[in-house]
């Protein structure tokens, strides 16, 4: 019983750790979307075309639009994955594909 509540404690840690800041919660989503190389080695800068078109909507969702520098490449698509939205829920942040438009 000690043993799994330890392995709870330790998975928690790492989850509010991946999600304690945006280009933490954006760097884990494209780990889990199936882009690791891609998470570890692009750049993340404020996406600033969405931010200033999209500013009341993000105001609402208490959100912020990044870009990747280096974005993966999806090939179902054909398309650079390049635009991320990240809400700030309480303490956590949690990002999400936003898409080119």
């Amino acid at each position: 019983m000690k043993k799994l509540i330890g392995i709870a404690v330790i998975l928690g840690v790492i989850f509010l750790m991946l999600h304690s800041t945006p280009k933490l919660a954006l760097r884990t989503c494209v780990f889990f979307m199936g882009y690791p190389k891609a998470a570890f080695i692009t750049d993340i800068g404020d996406d600033e075309y969405h931010n200033k078109f999209d500013k009341k909507k993000f105001t609402k969702l208490n959100a912020k639009a990044y870009t990747l520098t280096k974005p993966p490449f999806d090939k179902a698509t054909e398309s650079e994955l390049r635009n991320y939205l990240v809400r700030k829920k309480g303490f956590l942040y949690f990002a999400d594909y936003y898409g080119e438009l």
